[in-house]
């Protein structure tokens, strides 16, 4: 499987020290060598970084690690290989503009059998990921238009997450730079920083940060992982099956996949 790392803030934010305990685990402290990618939005943009080398001893994460690009979300993934070759066209987060926006999207799971339906979005690489987000993606410019409101979308969302979820393991992240969506078939945590904050530690290497220095009083900053990253922090714990949707570091909806959205 592969290892998921989102960010959602109320102010630009840089994801530098969960970004350099993640990468470790990129063929270091961890099994998901097979590539890496991170994208920040910076306003409309998307600043993205792509490599099919393990994230653990790749130039590039480390040029990541050090630059502190700051943004209000950003989603990331290291790949652990199952379907589709080990290339840079198989690299999450997949991208793609819908509405004069763009679509970022992360997975960690495997749905074999999945092709979904071709139609206007088609996948450039071969995994089941890709033609997920490419069949979400169908689906809204289907079934809905630049003016839906977002409630309505998100339901569509939960929708398909449940029934991707029935055909194996379907763990999501989803922008539009405006929200993160996020999905738990399996495994998912997540931890929000605000004031008073405090320092913290990694797990998979050697670095501690003290938020209070880095940040202002008023800040919120939300990260949403596969498995903690920290060593001396409580972390809230996804259900399988929930799903919750995220704006400026907070919750702003939240509910079960075969429940009624709270």
């Amino acid at each position: 499987m592969c290892e998921l790392l989102a960010m959602s803030a109320n102010t630009p934010t840089d994801l530098c020290f969960s970004f350099t305990g993640l990468t470790r685990r990129g063929g270091a402290t961890g099994p998901h060598k097979d590539g890496w990618g991170v994208a920040f939005y910076e306003g409309r943009g998307v600043r993205a970084f792509h490599d099919a080398d393990a994230s653990a001893h790749s130039r590039i994460a480390e040029v990541v690690q050090t630059h502190p690009i700051k943004s209000e979300v950003a989603i990331c993934h290291i790949r652990q290989a199952n379907v589709g070759e080990i290339c840079l066209a198989n690299t999450h987060p997949f991208i793609r503009e819908l509405w004069g926006r763009y679509w970022v999207f992360a997975h960690n799971g495997q749905l074999n059998s999945f092709r979904g339906r071709r139609d206007f979005y088609e996948p450039v690489g071969s995994t089941d990921s890709e033609a997920l987000f490419c069949d979400i993606l169908n689906h809204l410019r289907r079934h809905c238009d630049r003016n839906t409101p977002d409630e309505e979308l998100v339901a569509r969302l939960v929708s398909l997450s449940r029934d991707y979820a029935r055909q194996g393991v379907f763990n999501l992240l989803l922008s539009n730079g405006e929200w993160l969506f996020t999905y738990c078939s399996t495994k998912m945590a997540s931890i929000t920083r605000r004031a008073p904050f405090g320092p913290a530690r990694l797990k998979d290497a050697d670095v501690t940060v003290d938020f209070e220095s880095e940040t202002t009083p008023d800040d919120i900053v939300s990260v949403i992982v596969t498995e903690p990253l920290t060593t001396d922090e409580a972390w809230d714990i996804y259900a399988p099956g929930e799903w919750r949707l995220w704006r400026k570091g907070e919750v702003v909806q939240s509910g079960r996949a075969n429940a009624q959205p709270d």
